[in-house]
Order: C-alpha cells, then sequence, then structure tokens
C-alpha cells in the first residue's frame, strides 16, 4: 500500500505548488529531529515538472506520464521495488482526492540531475479502500536526457509518529582499547570508491560493522543528505547517528544499479539487520564523481513493512523481474 502513497506522494507536492511559492529557498524540516544543512532553492521550472507528471497521474493520463519519466525508472518503497511499467499499472487503481507537501527541498547532483525532497500528507483511495494519510519522507530524482528533463527515482519513506531529539550523549574521551577498535589501521588499506556503486556500498557497510566511522565519513559528500523515518539529516549528523546503531550482523542483497548520467549512479538494495525493527530495510544511494573522486551524495532508508492484500494483487518489478510480466495484472 505504501507504494501508492509513494508516487501520490509526489502529486501531493503539485497540489501544493499553487498554494506555496516554489522559488524561495526550502525551510528546514519542522519534524526532523535534528537541523539539516542549506540546500538549494527550488526554482519554477522545477515545480512545473513535478505539477506536468502528478497532474497526468492525478488524471489517469498514464500515456502522458510515461512520456516525462525515463525508461528505467525506479521506485522504491517499504513494500518492494518497482519499474515503469509495473508502477503504471499498479497506480490505476489508486483515486487520489487531496494532497499537500511540505519542506520541500533540493539538492543539485550535477549539471544534468537533481534531488527534490519533501513531506507528504493525503487522502484518497486504492482499490476503494482508503489510503494511510501519511506523513511520508519523499525523493524524486530528475535527469536531463538528450535535452529533456525526466523522473527517473523515487523512494518514500513513512515518518516516525513523533520526531523526539536523542536523549544527550556524553562526550567522553575514548580509552586506548576503544580507540584501537574503530581505527582504520586495524584493517588492510581503505578502499578507493570507484564507479563501481555496488563496490562502494560494500565498502561502506564494511566500515560500519568495523565501527571505523571516520572512514565511513570519508566516503560522504559535504553536502551528503540522509533521509529516514525520524528525519532529514546533513552529513556530520549522519556521521554522529551510525555510530550509535550496531550493524555488525547486517546484510546486503538484492543490489540494483541505475546510471543518472556518466558521473551519477543510484544503487538500491535490502539491507537485514537482526538488531532492528523491522529487521530489513531498502536502502538506496546515489554516487557522484568529484573531480575523479566518488562520493555519496545521497542515501535514504524504508523499512520493509508486511505487504497488505492490495499489494500483494499489485503488479511488481524486483530486479529480476522482466518490465513486461511486472506490468501484467494478475
Amino acid at each position: 500500500m505504501k507504494k501508492i502513497l509513494c508516487l501520490a506522494a509526489l502529486l501531493v507536492a503539485i497540489a501544493a505548488c499553487s498554494t506555496e511559492p516554489p522559488a524561495t529557498a526550502p525551510t528546514t524540516n519542522a519534524n526532523s529531529a535534528r537541523a539539516t544543512k542549506p540546500t538549494a532553492a527550488i526554482t519554477e521550472a522545477d515545480a512545473t515538472r513535478e505539477k506536468a507528471t502528478w497532474d497526468a497521474l492525478k488524471k489517469k493520463d498514464f500515456d502522458a506520464f510515461a512520456n516525462m519519466a525515463t525508461t528505467d525508472y525506479i521506485e522504491v518503497g517499504g513494500d518492494g521495488v518497482f519499474d515503469k511499467p509495473g508502477i503504471i499499472a499498479y497506480l490505476k487503481d489508486l483515486t487520489l482526492t487531496d494532497a499537500t507537501f511540505t519542506n520541500w527541498k533540493l539538492l543539485p547532483i550535477d549539471k544534468d540531475a537533481y534531488l527534490l525532497m519533501y513531506e507528504t500528507k493525503m487522502t484518497g483511495t486504492f482499490k476503494g479502500t482508503a489510503i494511510p494519510a501519511g506523513p511520508y519522507r519523499s525523493t524524486a530524482a530528475w535527469v536531463n536526457r538528450d535535452g529533456k528533463w525526466q523522473v527517473i527515482y523515487y523512494q518514500e519513506t513513512l515518518a516516525s509518529p513523533a520526531d523526539a531529539p536523542p536523549p544527550p550523549t556524553a562526550k567522553a574521551t575514548p580509552s586506548p582499547v576503544a580507540k584501537a577498535a574503530v581505527s582504520p589501521t586495524t584493517t588492510s588499506t581503505p578502499f578507493t570508491p570507484g564507479a563501481d556503486a555496488v563496490a562502494n556500498e560494500q565498502a561502506v557497510w564494511a566500515t560500519l560493522r568495523a565501527k571505523q566511522f571516520d572512514q565511513f565519513a570519508n566516503f560522504l559528500a559535504p553536502e551528503m543528505i540522509e533521509v529516514e523515518p525520524e528525519g532529514v539529516f546533513a552529513k556530520a549528523e549522519s556521521v554522529q547517528g551510525v555510530s550509535q546503531v550496531d550493524f555488525k550482523n547486517s546484510t546486503l542483497s538484492e543490489f540494483k544499479t541505475t546510471k543518472l548520467d556518466g558521473d551519477a549512479t543510484l544503487v538500491t538494495y535490502l539491507v537485514n539487520m537482526p538488531s532492528a525493527k523491522p529487521s530489513q530495510q531498502r536502502h538506496s544511494s546515489i554516487w557522484v564523481n568529484r573531480d575523479g573522486k566518488w562520493l555519496a551524495i545521497f542515501h535514504q532508508g524504508s523499512p520493509v513493512e508486511a505487504p497488505t492484500a492490495a499489494a500483494t494483487t499489485a503488479p511488481k518489478a524486483s530486479p529480476t523481474t522482466s518490465p513486461k510480466a511486472a506490468a501484467t495484472p494478475k
């Protein structure tokens, strides 16, 4: 059911475009446990592209929507991964009656790609059943293909019921034993990220399991943004946050990569963490080439939820499912 919300979530942004000026600098996420660093201003052109795409969905003009999405479009949420034909078939059972959005932010990737992030709430039905209202943390990536801007990626994450600030932590000086445990010198030669986004992501998680948080920080771009159920966080906040989590037994699977352009790649995958609740999450990262150095500029996590009755009958596309099969109703 959440997948319905994720695409409808962007429709939320469109509905709100007429009431909230998009050409102003984005505001800080008021519901975030911690403030995020400033992002770029959203232009009228950005809002217009969003409005045209989601107006088409609201009118159920799926041919128009398909024309505005890339052929390799991918959508990620707590209930799975969808390709373009799969999500279009799925959304034909959605009727959206109202949608609002807040905290719209823009994160540039490079000259041919950018990210939009915002929160969404909505009312509507899927196959006649009311959909949950949210709020959801929504992210959409837009790319310039042969002079035409198209949406290539969307992910939504259900926001936590309450985003209370984390309890203060003591700033005690680590003991020599603790320092040795987290020191990058306890491993072999540090990994250097490259064009292989899967290898990059695996290396990131290796540093997390080893508690090598300085090395983890070296993988992130200065403007990196992380989106989680608890909030939207900047690089320093992300590094602080992972230092409080046990990643020891985490495993990764179901990798799928999508090239945004020659200097940016999206990778999405399934994480299994026995210590977390729920234990499975779908994660996505975007890696960019900055002056020959590959860095992670964005990351989002969506906890996996048990499928609803509607979701079990929806046409989905997994990394091993062909678009044709995904688009075929059950």
